[in-house]
């Protein structure tokens, strides 16, 4: 199996939506949005290109990796800049085999040498402890409402570069979609069945986790 990991090109963007679409589809909801967000977020003042990539296994895209601008506000209202990868994932039928978590360490590494703050993203702790991410609570770093969840995970990209920061996170509005824009772009993908499965109870559960630690 040869793995390629590079920058996402114009000629791939039809092909990495079609496999977001696959790979989220009833996942955390019926149906799924996160194809969607893709699309709007190329054109969004906070994506950032240079760490958006494409895993590809024998020359096909099996995958890829999104990042946007986020940035902590601080109790005494200072703007601290950091980042935020999401959506991020593999076409189902590669899954288990390493691929997710090469494409996410190598665009960590490229974050460092960017010279990035911190990376914040939200998603299952068991998924991303492995590469060094730790729970909001750990830095002082809360949701808007000021609570501390678990599925806030903070990983510094170099040392201290969370000291004496304490605050909460805003992510980017790319992420932010209407049922009804996601509904008209999908009519033009081939229709897919939405449906209640056991994987977005465990989602629902699971958002709502409090670190209380």
């Amino acid at each position: 199996m040869n793995i390629h990991i590079r920058n996402e090109e114009l000629r791939d963007f039809q092909r990495v939506e079609e496999i977001a679409r696959e790979a989220f589809w009833n996942l955390y909801f019926p149906g799924g949005h996160e194809h969607y967000v893709i699309h709007k977020m190329r054109n969004h003042r906070d994506f950032i290109k240079e760490l958006t990539f494409v895993i590809e296994v024998d020359g096909e895209i099996a995958g890829g990796i999104f990042y946007t601008h986020s940035k902590i506000i601080s109790n005494d209202n200072k703007e601290y800049k950091t980042i935020t990868f999401g959506p991020v994932f593999i076409s189902p039928e590669f899954h288990r085999k390493g691929l997710g978590r090469a494409m996410i360490m190598h665009s960590i590494e490229k974050a460092k040498k960017m010279g990035y703050r911190a990376i914040l993203t939200l998603g299952y702790p068991y998924h991303y402890e492995p590469y060094g991410f730790a729970g909001g609570r750990k830095y002082k770093i809360s949701m808007p409402d000021g609570k501390y969840y678990k599925g806030l995970l903070v990983l510094p990209l170099y040392q201290g570069a969370l000291d004496h920061i304490s605050g909460y996170v805003i992510f980017s509005d790319a992420l932010d979609v209407t049922q009804g824009e996601v509904d008209d772009f999908d009519q033009q993908f081939p229709q897919k069945e939405k449906r209640h499965q056991a994987s977005q109870e465990e989602y629902n559960a699971a958002s709502a986790m409090l670190d209380d630690e």
